[in-house]
């Protein structure tokens, strides 16, 4: 028998509490899943780790502990309160997930299997270490749900898709799933605006936002916009607790070879030995770059962040800015159930099919 929405919260909602006695420093055996899970899910997390030089501990810990904060019955029941108790005719559900971060398709699952559907997972090849492990453990919670999910090489048999990748690749995605309901997305960007009254607080959490992950999300800030008179010299003082990115081989790698490459064509830039600022007007920067932007008018930057609406992901900003996908500093990385890829409902979607 098909488990109710009340009984697959619950198993997502045992998960999450999995995930926050984890990486609680004083761990408590409170339920099977930890005693039996704890030492693998560790040694997932070390293989993901030299998989990936991107995928460090302190990132993928991070990524942890936001699904620990949200899988909790309280939330789930919140945000699935639009789904009907029961789906009659579940649908195969493709899922292409990316690999930019810890974790990144998640959500994706998550919402294909509350809704009572099958999912099939085309796990990218940068983040395929972690998943595997974690449904295990939802198979040890509901072994119902054994024909409910498998990791697949094609998706030659479903009845929908979720496909997430690269710009380029969402024109790959297009024709091969363009016949079959599918929410397609490609690449994004998250840009930031500075107020002249910003305080030395918001500026902290503005790190978090632009280096959290190094920088490879779409909801990692990659652009500012800053006032003409701002002294960019208060922004480098927020940014030094992130100074040992550069200790990563592969962000340090990028920082030489932008820097590098921007005095071998005399582009004008700042740096102050982790990090290098470009004035430009374009909302993507590469990785160890960002760029920024000096703006006279506060309705001049909300029309400009209009015009490119469909290419950015959210905007860092306190209240004075009018955007619809506008979060508070420090929050860029921390998005709630409901804070979709690309502005798409995902439950509506599902909830559709």
């Amino acid at each position: 028998m098909p488990l109710s929405l009340s009984q697959r919260i619950a198993v997502f909602s045992e998960l999450g509490n999995f995930f926050r006695h984890y990486l609680n420093e004083t761990p408590q055996n409170t339920g099977f899943l930890e005693a039996a899970y704890r030492e693998k899910f560790t040694r997932a997390i070390n293989k993901a780790q030299q998989h990936n030089g991107w995928f460090d501990k302190k990132q993928v810990h991070f990524a942890i502990a936001g699904w620990g904060q949200l899988l909790k019955k309280a939330e789930l029941t919140e945000w699935t309160n639009a789904l009907p108790e029961k789906t009659n005719s579940p649908k195969v559900v493709g899922i292409v997930m990316a690999g930019n971060l810890p974790l990144v398709g998640f959500h994706d699952l998550l919402a294909v299997l509350l809704s009572g559907h099958k999912a099939h997972l085309k796990m990218a090849s940068d983040d395929q270490q972690l998943l595997p492990v974690i449904l295990e453990m939802l198979l040890e919670l509901a072994p119902e749900w054994e024909a409910h999910m498998a990791v697949v090489p094609r998706l030659n048999t479903v009845d929908a898709v979720i496909a997430t990748g690269s710009t380029n690749s969402t024109r790959y995605f297009q024709h091969y799933f363009g016949n079959k309901p599918n929410i397609i997305r490609g690449s994004r960007n998250s840009a930031a605006v500075i107020h002249a009254d910003i305080t030395d607080e918001q500026l902290e959490l503005l790190a978090d936002d632009i280096f959290q992950y190094y920088g490879l999300g779409c909801r990692s800030v990659s652009k500012l916009y800053v006032p003409e008179t701002f002294d960019l010299n208060r922004i480098f003082g927020a940014l030094m607790p992130y100074s040992d990115l550069v200790m990563n081989k592969k962000y340090g790698n990028n920082y030489d070879y932008h820097r590098a490459i921007y005095m071998m064509n005399k582009i004008p830039f700042l740096e102050n030995g982790f990090v290098i600022f470009r004035e430009s007007e374009l909302l993507h920067s590469p990785v160890a770059v960002v760029h920024y932007q000096r703006y006279a008018s506060l309705e001049k930057v909300e029309a400009q962040l209009q015009e490119q609406e469909q290419a950015l992901q959210c905007v860092v900003a306190d209240a004075q800015l009018d955007f619809p996908r506008r979060v508070g500093f420090g929050q860029a990385q921390r998005p709630g159930l409901a804070d979709y890829a690309d502005g798409v409902d995902t439950l509506e979607f599902l909830g559709g099919l």
